[in-house]
């Protein structure tokens, strides 16, 4: 009403934009053509000191383990690790305040306001590292997705071609007094993985982030010892953390040897590094393998078999500060 004194409310802030953990993804690729993620700006005030509703957040679904880096600088932003998580990534713009914030004993009708802060820009690389307990290593067709599925209900692709397997697969493996862990098919490595040759280090990062590592060579390789040793000097080359990890040695396919091979291919393979011997085709030697890897990683980590807290939903604080500069017109998160 005329001199009715100020009345302007305050301006909405712009939409968050949160990552989120999900489970039920397992790559990135629903955001490969979806380059711009852009939350709503706020409403501005209105007469009668009515707020301006704040524009709607943004969630971005994300599998676990997904590591996300300024594109710049490469700095590291955050990590995603458990169901639910949510991180904020950036933080809407401030909305602005109304004129009835002003007014004071001498000057009681303020022709001015405070616009609000401007929102963000920032340029995003997103990095997905499989969160795994058991990483199964091996050249190509060495049997790794056939003994997935017959460890789990996985029922990841397989041929009689080298590099069946494209993109890391999962499986959860039921193990006794309905206790599991899970188990990631890595997919193969060549000589010269680690210079980039083959999947290269497409693949290689995901090794980093599995409890323990089982190495799978076939019983039909020309030489099982110097198999074995390739593809630790290929993991070395990438990251010499890698070898502290604890390491199981498997001889697949050994529907395809003879009795009388089984000495010499223990002979040929460390003896600091217990070794199986299993056919995935007849189901020999799979609850031995279930028994090794279980006791493996109790061995790793005495808390493995206790009961798992519930995740819990967590906000990080805001990577980048806001912005200094205030504008009356707030633009968009890009």
């Amino acid at each position: 009403m005329p001199k009715g004194g100020p009345d302007g409310g305050d301006g909405g802030r712009g939409g968050h934009v949160y990552l989120v953990g999900n489970p039920q993804l397992w790559t990135l690729i629903h955001l490969k053509y979806q380059k711009h993620i852009i939350a709503e700006n706020g409403n501005g005030g209105e007469g009668g000191r009515r707020s301006g509703a704040e524009g709607e957040d943004v969630f971005i679904q994300v599998p676990l383990g997904t590591i996300v880096k300024d594109a710049e600088t490469n700095a590291f932003i955050a990590e995603v690790t458990e169901e639910g998580q949510q991180i904020l990534v950036l933080p809407g713009g401030r909305g602005g305040l109304g004129n009835h914030n002003f007014k004071s004993s001498t000057n009681q009708s303020p022709r001015h306001a405070q616009p609000g802060e401007a929102g963000q820009d920032l340029w995003v690389v997103m990095e997905l590292k499989v969160l795994a307990d058991v990483g199964l290593v091996g050249f190509p067709n060495a049997g790794k997705s056939t003994l997935l599925s017959v460890l789990s209900a996985a029922k990841p692709e397989i041929a009689d071609y080298p590099f069946t397997t494209l993109v890391p697969q999962l499986g959860v493996v039921e193990y006794r007094d309905d206790k599991s862990f899970v188990v990631a098919d890595i997919p193969g490595i060549i000589e010269g993985a680690s210079e980039g040759k083959g999947l290269g280090l497409r693949f290689l990062r995901h090794i980093e982030r599995n409890s323990i590592l089982c190495f799978l060579i076939p019983s039909d390789a020309e030489n099982w010892g110097e198999e074995y040793r390739i593809l630790t000097g290929e993991l070395e080359k990438y990251n010499p953390e890698l070898l502290g990890k604890r390491r199981v040695i498997v001889v697949s396919k050994m529907d395809l040897s003879i009795p009388e091979m089984e000495e010499e291919m223990r002979e040929s393979l460390p003896k600091d590094i217990p070794v199986l011997l299993i056919s995935s085709v007849m189901q020999e030697g799979i609850q031995e393998l279930k028994d090794l890897l279980w006791k493996t990683l109790l061995d790793e980590n005495k808390d493995f078999a206790k009961p798992k807290e519930t995740p819990v939903v967590i906000d990080l604080p805001v990577v980048n500060p806001m912005a200094d500069e205030m504008m009356e017109d707030p633009e968009a998160l890009d």
